[in-house]
């Protein structure tokens, strides 16, 4: 890893701790809701999973754990990663306050094999996280050693095409690439969950296509059962979207999809 791409993982880091305060008040995370008993999850990765109890499962990049919790109260045996320590720390208070059993470590996630020894059943991300990953194959590899034989791998992701917008603009154009191997930086007051908090997020990000995305998993040794792609997103977090019947949110003219999911065995 080179000394450019550290200091890009230090800053994300530290933006990232500055957030979890902050989303942990947010309206967009209702902690209170989740508390009394509310799943964070969506019917996507329910779907796609299905019944977890008595499986382990690996959750890479859970922010402060929501989503770990909620498939641990599912009955999963559960294991969250994420490179803010602020993060995990409130993971660590949510799960002993709900009385769970999952486990929660700080790393960058590209190193979770260092720390994280064990094999699991299944390995779960979502929503936001390879795009603060410069290079997939290394991601990849981490996965195929981390999963099982028989194991599950699921990615539920936002589509590479609408991040080459750049939605800092009061109207969005495209401006970056599909797969932009330059490094994207963005400077903005608030977080997609808080647009009015009052700090300054400073973010290193990278685009990454969808082949990118399956020949990482392939090249590691994983085979694809299904790549889909979705018009309708759970959250609201481009411009000018509307809420469908189904409480899901889509852009007007559905020129592109906004999601895309991955589901993969070993």
């Amino acid at each position: 890893m080179t000394k450019d791409i550290k200091q890009y993982f230090k800053t994300n880091a530290t933006t990232w701790n500055k957030k979890v305060e902050i989303h942990a008040a947010s309206s967009f995370y209702d902690l209170n809701g989740f508390k009394k008993g509310a799943s964070s999850l969506n019917q996507y990765e329910l779907e796609a999973l299905g019944d977890v109890t008595g499986k382990t499962l690996l959750h890479l990049q859970c922010h402060f754990g929501m989503d770990t919790l909620s498939w641990s109260r599912m009955g999963a045996k559960c294991t969250g990663v994420d490179l803010s320590d602020q993060g995990i720390k409130l993971a660590k208070q949510l799960n002993t306050e709900l009385q769970l059993d999952a486990s929660f470590t700080c790393c960058n996630v590209l190193d979770t094999a260092i720390y994280i020894k064990d094999t699991f059943d299944i390995i779960y991300t979502s929503y936001g996280v390879i795009g603060w990953l410069p290079d997939l194959k290394p991601w990849g590899r981490m996965i195929a050693e981390r999963l099982k034989k028989g194991g599950v791998f699921y990615i539920i992701e936002f589509h590479p095409i609408a991040w080459m917008f750049d939605y800092q603009k009061e109207k969005p154009s495209i401006t970056y690439g599909y797969s932009q191997k330059e490094v994207i930086y963005e400077e903005y007051k608030g977080t997609y969950a808080d647009t009015n908090a009052d700090m300054i997020s400073k973010e290193y990000g990278w685009n990454h296509g969808l082949g990118e995305v399956v020949s990482s998993l392939s090249e590691a040794g994983l085979t694809i059962e299904y790549l889909r792609e979705y018009d309708a997103s759970p959250y609201n977090i481009f411009p000018k979207m509307i809420k469908n019947k189904q409480g899901m949110y889509e852009r007007i003219n559905k020129l592109y999809p906004l999601l895309f999911a991955i589901k993969a065995f070993k």
